[in-house]
C-alpha cells in the first residue's frame, strides 16, 4: 500500500508543473497586468520602471515563468504586484481555512445524506422515495446556486424580522463579539450553516443519483446473488458485499467535487460575505495583480490534483485489486 501511495503521488509532480505552465502563460498572454497602473497619471514612469524590473516583466515569457516559479517555490508566490512591502501566502494562510471550513462541512454533511439517499432508492426502486428522491436530484442538478443562496438568505432574513429568532446568520464568518472556545465554533457554525447548506443541497442531487445507479449495478451482480443465496442478512449483503464496491464511482466524483469548490465557491463565498478564498480572487480580479490570480489558481490546481491523490488512495483500500493495476 505505501509504495502504491508513493507512485501515485510521484504522478502528482509532472501534473502540477504543468499546471503551472498553463496557469502562467494563460494569465501572462491576456495582457499587460500594469495597462491600468500606466493610464493613471499620478503614476511616474519610475514607479511603473521599479515594478517592471522587480518582477522581471521586460524579460522574455519564459524567463518571467522562471522567476514566477522560483518565487512561488521558495517564496511562497512572493509580493503582490502593486504591494511589495505585502506577502500573498499570508493573504491565503488568511482565506484558505475559512473555505475549507465551509466546503468540507457542507460535502461531509452532503456525502453523508446523499449516499444514503441513493442507497435506499436503489434498494427501494420505483417505490414513492426513489421518485421522489429523482425529482429532487433534477430540481437540485437545474437549480442556479446563486438562486438558491438568495432564496435561503431571505428565508432566514424572515424568520427573524417576523419572529424575532436567530436561527443562522445570513452574512459574515463571526460576531463582532463571537467568544472563546466552544462559544467560538457555536457562532462559526450558525455563520457557516446557510452557505454550507446551499453548497450541500446540489452535491446531494450528485451524489445520491451517482450512489443510486452504482447501487443498481452491484446489486444485480453475481457475488451479491451468491451473498444472498448464502442466507446472509439483507443489511450485512447491502451494507458489507454491494455498498463498499459500489463507493468506487462516488469517491472518483466526491474527489473532484471536494477540490473544484475550493476554488468554484466564490459565487456562495460573495453572496454571503465570506473572507474566503471567492472574494480573495474576485478582489484580485478587479485590482488586476496577475500574481495573485496566479496564486490562487495555483493553490485550487494543488486542491483538485490532492484531492485526486485521495481518490487514488481511496480506491486501493475500498479495493485493493487496484494497488496491483
Amino acid at each position: 500500500m505505501v509504495t502504491y501511495i508513493v507512485r501515485r503521488f510521484l504522478y502528482s509532480i509532472p501534473v502540477l508543473f504543468a499546471a503551472s505552465v498553463l496557469i502562467f502563460f494563460s494569465v501572462t498572454v491576456a495582457g499587460d497586468p500594469l495597462a491600468t497602473l500606466k493610464q493613471n497619471p499620478l503614476a511616474s514612469k519610475q514607479t511603473i520602471h521599479n515594478i517592471e524590473k522587480r518582477n522581471h516583466l521586460n524579460d522574455p515569457i519564459t524567463t518571467q515563468y522562471a522567476y514566477w516559479l522560483k518565487e512561488a517555490v521558495t517564496n511562497k508566490f512572493g509580493s503582490p504586484l502593486l504591494q511589495p512591502g505585502t506577502k500573498i501566502w499570508d493573504d491565503l494562510k488568511r482565506v484558505i481555512p475559512h473555505t475549507l471550513q465551509l466546503v468540507v462541512l457542507a460535502e461531509v454533511l452532503a456525502l453523508l445524506v446523499g449516499i444514503s439517499i441513493g442507497v435506499y432508492s436503489a434498494i427501494r426502486q420505483y417505490s414513492i422515495f426513489d421518485y421522489a428522491a429523482t425529482t429532487f436530484s433534477f430540481l437540485g442538478f437545474a437549480m442556479p446556486v446563486f438562486w438558491l443562496a438568495l432564496m435561503l438568505q431571505i428565508l432566514f432574513t424572515n424568520i427573524f424580522i417576523k419572529w424575532h429568532v436567530r436561527i443562522f446568520y445570513t452574512s459574515g464568518l463571526s460576531s463582532q463579539n463571537p467568544g472563546g472556545g466552544i462559544h467560538f465554533w457555536i457562532d462559526r457554525l450558525q455563520h457557516l450553516a446557510i452557505p454550507a447548506m446551499t453548497l450541500m443541497l446540489l452535491s446531494i442531487a450528485q451524489y445520491s443519483r451517482f450512489m443510486r445507479a452504482s447501487m443498481l449495478e452491484v446489486v444485480n451482480s453475481d457475488y451479491v446473488r451468491t451473498a444472498r443465496a448464502k442466507g446472509l442478512p439483507e443489511r450485512k449483503v447491502t451494507l458489507k458485499h454491494a455498498l463498499r464496491n459500489a463507493l468506487i464511482p462516488v469517491v472518483t466524483v466526491s474527489a473532484l467535487n471536494f477540490g473544484a469548490l475550493i476554488g468554484g465557491a466564490v459565487i456562495t463565498e460573495s453572496i454571503f460575505q465570506l473572507d474566503g478564498m471567492g472574494p480573495y480572487f474576485l478582489g484580485a480580479l478587479f485590482n488586476q495583480d496577475a500574481y495573485v490570480v496566479m496564486a490562487w489558481l495555483m493553490v485550487t490546481a494543488t486542491a483538485v490534483v490532492a484531492f485526486n491523490l485521495i481518490a487514488d488512495v481511496l480506491y486501493g483500500y475500498i479495493d485493493p485489486r487496484i494497488r496491483y493495476d
